[in-house]
C-alpha cells in the first residue's frame, strides 16, 4: 500500500490538502458491524500509569487467593475476589520512558513497520471489532497527555482527551443544526476525496503488474471500508445522543486528583449508555502528586530505595487504586461488571531504574474465575509474553484474532 501511494506524490499531496491525511488511518482501522445493540455486549477498559508502580508496593509475596494484600492492592479489598494480579509478565522491551508506550501494543513505535498490524494497541484492536455498533468505537482519556499507550493499525498515536468537559460534551451534548450541517459537509467532502482516489487507482491499475494489482486491490478494499465507515458516521449524526443522568461537566480548572475520579465516572456512563464499549484512561508523567501533599511525582519515582520516597509512592499508588476500586463499584452497580474486563497497569515497573520488565498488571471483572495472584515463570526460556494475555483478552472480547503483537499463543497460566 505504501509503495503505491509513494509512486504518486501528487495524490498524496491532494489527500493532505483535502484535510484527510490523518483521518484515513483512523477510519481504516475500523470494520463495520451491525448497528443494532447487543443484549449483553462485552466491554474493555484499559488504564495505564506512566511512572509504573513500585514492585514492593504492588506484587504480593504469596501466590493464589490467600495472598496478603500490598499497600497498592489494599484499596481494592472490597473486590478481592474479582481481580487477578500477574507477576513476571512483560514484552521484553527496554528503553525506560520510551518503552512505556508499548504497554498495550508489545511493540515500540520504531519497530512497528516489521509487524503485520504495526503497533496497534489492545484497545484499538478491540475497537476494530466493535466497528460502528456504537457511536464511538473507543473513547480515550488522559491526565497531562497520558502515556502514549493507544495506537491504530496505521501506526497513528491516538491522542487522549485531557478535558473532562470535552469528553462530556462529546458523549451527551447534541450538536446544533449548524454544527451538524458542518459535520455532514466534512463527511461529504471526505467521501468525494475517496471517490477521486478510487478513480485514480482504477486508472493506475492498468499500468501495474499482477502482483502490484493485487496490492492495489487490497488497498481499494480498505478504501471501501472507509466509505462504509463514513456512511455509518453520517447515520450516527442523525441519532440523538443519550441524556446524561448527571449534571453537565463544566469547562473549568480542576486538580488532577479530581480529574481522575471524573474521567472514571464519565467512562462508566459511556459504557452504561452503550456510547462505547472500549475506553482507556492514562495518567501521564506530569500527574500532580503535590495535590496529595507529596513531592513531584517524577522526583519521588526515582526513589533510590529511599524509605521516605517509597512511602510517598505508597500514597500515590494507593490513591490510584482507590479510584479504580470506586470505578469497579460503579460498574457493579450498573450491572455491567461481569461483561466488562478492566486492564490496569503500566509499561514501566520500577521507575527508579527505568525498568520495563516484570510489569505491574491487573485484570478485573469479565465474569472470569479470578485467581488472586498468578506468578508466571521467571526463567528466560519459560517466560510467558504479556502479549499472550492481550491476545486472550482480545478473544474474550469476541475477536477471532489468532495473533497480537509479539504473542506466541494464547495465555496459558490462567483461563481468560
Amino acid at each position: 500500500m505504501h509503495r503505491i501511494i509513494k509512486s504518486n506524490s501528487s495524490r498524496r499531496q491532494f489527500l493532505r490538502g483535502a484535510g484527510i491525511a490523518l483521518s484515513l488511518p483512523f477510519f481504516e482501522s475500523f470494520t463495520v458491524a451491525n448497528p443494532a445493540a447487543e443484549k449483553s455486549p462485552r466491554r474493555l477498559v484499559c488504564v495505564g500509569n506512566h511512572l509504573g508502580f513500585f514492585p514492593g508496593n504492588f506484587f504480593p509475596n504469596e501466590s493464589g487467593n490467600d495472598y496478603v494484600p500490598t499497600s497498592t492492592l489494599k484499596p481494592l479489598k472490597d473486590h478481592r475476589d474479582d481481580f487477578t494480579v500477574f507477576s513476571h509478565l512483560d514484552h521484553g522491551l527496554n528503553g525506560g520512558h520510551r518503552a512505556v508506550q508499548g504497554f498495550l501494543t508489545s511493540i515500540k513505535k520504531e519497530e512497528a513497520a516489521g509487524f503485520p498490524a504495526k503497533n496497534i494497541s489492545l484497545d484499538q484492536a478491540a475497537a476494530e471489532h466493535v466497528g460502528s455498533s456504537t457511536r464511538f468505537p473507543s473513547i480515550n482519556a488522559g491526565i497531562t497527555g497520558g502515556t502514549d499507550m493507544c495506537w491504530t493499525r496505521s501506526g497513528v498515536h491516538v491522542q487522549p482527551v485531557n478535558n473532562p468537559a470535552s469528553l462530556f460534551k462529546g458523549l451527551f451534548v447534541n450538536s446544533s443544526p449548524i454544527e451538524l450541517e458542518k459535520q455532514r459537509g466534512r463527511l461529504k467532502h471526505r467521501a468525494s476525496v475517496l471517490d477521486a482516489l478510487r478513480d485514480s487507482a482504477s486508472a493506475l491499475s492498468l499500468t501495474l503488474s499482477v502482483a502490484d494489482r493485487d496490492k492495489l486491490d487490497q488497498y481499494l478494499t480498505s478504501v471501501r471500508d472507509v466509505e462504509r465507515r463514513l456512511q455509518m458516521s453520517n447515520e450516527w449524526l442523525a441519532r440523538p445522543k443519550p441524556r446524561s443522568p448527571v449534571a453537565e461537566v463544566l469547562d473549568e480548572e480542576r486538580q488532577h486528583i479530581d480529574e481522575v475520579a471524573l474521567f472514571y465516572d464519565l467512562m462508566a456512563l459511556a459504557l452504561q449508555t452503550d456510547s462505547t464499549r472500549v475506553a482507556t484512561l492514562e495518567t501521564g508523567l506530569g500527574f500532580r502528586t503535590t495535590e496529595l501533599d507529596l513531592g513531584s511525582y517524577h522526583q519521588i519515582s526515582h526513589h533510590g530505595k529511599s524509605d521516605d520516597r517509597i512511602g510517598q509512592l505508597q500514597i500515590v499508588e494507593a490513591f490510584l487504586t482507590s479510584k479504580l476500586s470506586d470505578f469497579i463499584s460503579r460498574l457493579k452497580e450498573a450491572g455491567i461488571f461481569d461483561q466488562t474486563l478492566v486492564v490496569f497497569g503500566s509499561g514501566m515497573s520500577d521507575a527508579s531504574t527505568h525498568s520495563n520488565r516484570n510489569l505491574p498488571v491487573l485484570i478485573a471483572g469479565g465474569g472470569l474465575e479470578h485467581q488472586g495472584h498468578v506468578i508466571c515463570p521467571d526463567e528466560d526460556h519459560k517466560r510467558v509474553p504479556l502479549a499472550n494475555l492481550w491476545l486472550s483478552v482480545l478473544q474474550w472480547f469476541g475477536s477471532d484474532a489468532s495473533r497480537f503483537g509479539r504473542s506466541t499463543g494464547t495465555f496459558s497460566p490462567m483461563e481468560i
